[in-house]
């Protein structure tokens, strides 16, 4: 196993990778930026290293100051975590040539499942199911234009290279069309350098719901059961549970075995996740790979009871997986908040000193903190500064405990998202499991209107 290894990310991902580490006896690096000189995950690390100041292009996407760190250090590996320069293809490979090891996928793959076009023709050779749209991106708006009436509106305009929900715009007609894509194309081309656009036909009141993969180098794979990741803003993820409360358990298995099909296709190594919409019929569509740890894996390991960055480091090791898809049970209910620095209504920023921050223990609450009292939250970096996990022994038990901890949460010092988490999981809708894609803006929003 690996004596030490370098966490090229922050924040609470860093920290979580940091305790799986120290559980296995691995030495740990954290690089940081001037920003995060104080923030706990520098302090939890072995050792650490200032890579750069705050923006991310100067320090967590620097990746000549990560490798530089990596190298002082004597780490063998490289954890990318999710984010920054997890799905990074010339990372990888940058790691590989700098003789480290790189914790995920082969740089081959990542930038494979990164072009979202490429991404649809590969699963589609594989013989998943893909949401009806272009085969290639599209030149131009005309050409655009020329496609969506073949589909049929409505359809949805995406960046090829887009992440995050940026880049994409539903669209109802050619005047929206023609509005939407200029605009949309160039926010990926600041965002990810790609101003690549492809249509898709949009699913109508879509589910999104995910299956954790795990692959060795041995030509073993298995997944991990599904999570419900539907409650979304701005298709941010806010809310995710496992298992969901949608599936039957004959669609359950089929989307598992499809996600293990698409998997092996690609020769895929270590962690990954295979996303879907599902429609009201359950019938499910690819919709990307993501080649990295997500940021709800935790409800995973909590119904399975299998550390995944704990697998994705013996992966990396070369070992081979230690169970078979027979072995995986799943148990219980967990759902998973993210708590984000944001005004709860309009979904702004609030970055601020923390003056207070105090979270709530219990049985079934499971903490992961970016932050601690008395920390800065600073406008550099993702608003999301904790997330709250609560597993119950059926889903009732969890939303109580749940509910429980968020009457609990104590922040002040900056306004966060912890009331519109309340109002949703106190909502009949959420209660009954109807969380579909819409569910923000059909229940959450009218809902804050009236108050």
């Amino acid at each position: 196993m690996f004596q030490k290894i370098l966490i090229a990310n922050r924040g609470e991902i860093a920290a979580r990778i940091i305790r799986t580490c120290k559980k296995m006896n691995i030495a740990t690096v954290a690089v940081y930026s001037e920003a995060d000189q104080y923030a706990p995950f520098v302090k939890q690390a072995d050792e650490s290293y200032l890579i750069g100041k705050p923006r991310v292009n100067e320090s967590y996407l620097n990746i000549d100051n990560i490798l530089e760190a990596a190298e002082k250090s004597g780490a063998e590996a490289i954890h990318p975590g999710y984010g920054l320069l997890s799905e990074n293809a010339e990372f990888a490979r940058r790691c590989r040539e700098a003789g480290l090891t790189f914790i995920g996928p082969s740089e081959e793959v990542m930038a494979k499942m990164g072009d979202k076009v490429a991404a649809r023709q590969a699963m589609k050779e594989a013989g998943v199911p893909i949401v009806p749209g272009t085969d290639q991106s599209v030149s131009d708006v005309e050409e655009a234009k020329a496609y969506a009436n073949e589909f049929g509106y409505p359809i949805m305009l995406k960046a090829a290279a887009g992440g995050g929900g940026i880049g994409m715009q539903a669209v109802n007609n050619d005047t929206e069309l023609e509005k939407a894509f200029e605009g949309n194309s160039k926010r990926a081309e600041t965002f990810f350098g790609d101003g690549t656009m492809f249509l898709e036909k949009q699913i109508l009141r879509p589910r999104h719901i995910e299956i954790q993969v795990l692959a060795d180098g041995h030509g073993n794979t298995i997944h991990l059961f599904e999570r419900e990741c539907s409650i979304q803003r701005r298709h941010q993820k806010v809310v995710e549970e496992a298992p969901s409360p949608f599936l039957s358990e004959k669609t359950r298995n089929e989307m598992g075995d499809t996600a293990i099909q698409a998997v092996k296709a690609l020769r895929y190594k270590n962690a990954g996740t295979i996303e879907f919409l599902v429609d009201k019929d359950e019938n499910f569509y690819f919709l990307e790979m993501n080649t990295r740890l997500q940021v709800e894996h935790p409800v995973t390991e909590e119904i399975t009871g299998i550390d995944l960055v704990e697998q994705q480091l013996r992966v990396a090791n070369g070992e081979t997986l230690s169970f078979e898809q027979g072995d995986i049970q799943r148990e219980g209910h967990a759902i998973e908040v993210r708590i984000y620095a944001e005004d709860p209504v309009r979904f702004f920023p609030s970055p601020g000193q923390l003056t207070k921050f105090k979270v709530p223990e219990g049985d079934g609450i499971r903490h992961e903190l970016a932050v601690a009292e008395d920390s800065k939250v600073t406008p550099f970096y993702d608003p999301m500064i904790a997330k709250l996990i609560a597993y119950g022994n059926d889903r009732n038990e969890a939303i109580d405990r749940l509910k429980g901890a968020l009457e609990n949460y104590q922040v002040e010092g900056i306004k966060t998202n912890i009331p519109m988490l309340k109002d949703v999981i106190a909502h009949e809708k959420f209660k009954e499991g109807a969380t579909e894609t819409s569910f923000v803006e059909e229940y959450y929003l009218p809902l804050v209107t009236e108050k």
